[in-house]
């Protein structure tokens, strides 16, 4: 459905793209991640023909982007970062707007515009002016506006930024819903969202493709040393010297807390590491409130393979 092929795009002398490719297949979530300026949105903008390319060959939905991009416009529904929309309008006007805009027929436009709302959850409020939504729902209305042409592709930039948990989560149950019968290409930070919803994951830095395969296998690929969590009582900086300087620990992570310091600590070897840092905490003279093991994350990935600034993409994607 989407096909990426040794994609490269500069502005200037600053290269955004450095010939990334990957595919989506028919009916995927694919979860699209970097740190910020690693060239995601560049990427999502031209999948959606807003920008061209320099170099590389790219597919959507079986249309060249390059030569076709009208037939690739009207297959895509782009869910831009920060969603323009009219605030002064009311959100079933703004639909109907945006439906003549898109060329829906009168005879097909009210039963799209019925049909979106449902699936993006803003039938409650569509006498309302998209002003005074809060700032979920206004990503809602953006999203129907996605949907209205029925596109076989959607691509979504950021759509959970600066959402609270409670938005995240009706957000999250929408995209199941509405990516049942689509390919939909998913850029964000929150990772737990990539790793309940999306069924593979490409990450990308400084503009190169670093990593990309299911979450499952990222996790155990990346996550074959031992990690342990240690939350413990006493001199934050003399407890994060100590166990760093240790040869059995290549990682800590630590995070202040009123009392007791939260320690991420990653193994370099072999050895119990847990046992380890016990040892380590007993003969300092602080006080452990609790040691427990912990499985590798997408985070723990993300960290990993960004943190190298390069590395090998894996499997073919």
């Amino acid at each position: 459905m989407i096909e990426v092929s040794n994609l490269s795009k500069s502005f200037g002398p600053v290269r955004a793209l450095d010939r990334i490719s990957f595919r989506v297949e028919e009916g995927e979530i694919l979860g699209f991640l970097g740190p910020n300026g690693a060239g995601k949105s560049t990427a999502m903008r031209i999948l959606t023909a807003f920008l061209p390319g320099d170099s590389g060959f790219v597919r959507v939905a079986g249309y060249d982007v390059q030569s076709e991009s009208i037939q690739v416009r009207r297959s895509t529904g782009y869910l831009p970062e920060g969603v323009p929309l009219y605030p002064e309008m009311r959100v079933l006007e703004y639909l109907r707007f945006r439906a003549r805009l898109k060329g829906l027929s009168r005879s097909r436009r009210n039963a799209r515009i019925a049909r979106v709302m449902e699936e993006s959850g803003v039938e409650r409020v569509k006498r309302r002016v998209i002003g005074t939504l809060s700032r979920g729902y206004r990503q809602r209305v953006g999203l129907a506006d996605a949907l209205l042409a029925e596109p076989r592709v959607l691509i979504l930039d950021e759509p959970t930024v600066g959402l609270d948990p409670e938005q995240v989560r009706q957000f999250r149950q929408v995209l199941r819903q509405v990516g049942r019968d689509r390919t939909v290409i998913l850029s964000t930070h929150i990772l737990s969202e990539v790793e309940l919803v999306c069924s593979r994951v490409v990450i990308i830095n400084k503009g190169r493709v670093v990593a990309r395969d299911t979450a499952a296998n990222l996790r155990q690929r990346f996550g074959s040393a031992e990690r342990v969590v240690a939350e413990v009582a006493g001199s934050m900086g003399q407890i994060q010297e100590a166990l760093s300087r240790d040869p059995r620990i290549s990682r800590v992570q630590a995070t202040k807390g009123d009392m007791y310091h939260r320690f991420s600590i990653l193994g370099s070897g072999d050895d119990d590491l847990g046992a380890a840092v016990f040892r380590l905490v007993r003969d300092g003279g602080w006080l452990l409130r609790e040691l427990r093991q912990e499985t590798t994350t997408l985070e723990d990935v993300f960290v990993e393979v960004v943190g190298r600034g390069a590395g090998s993409p894996g499997a073919s994607a």
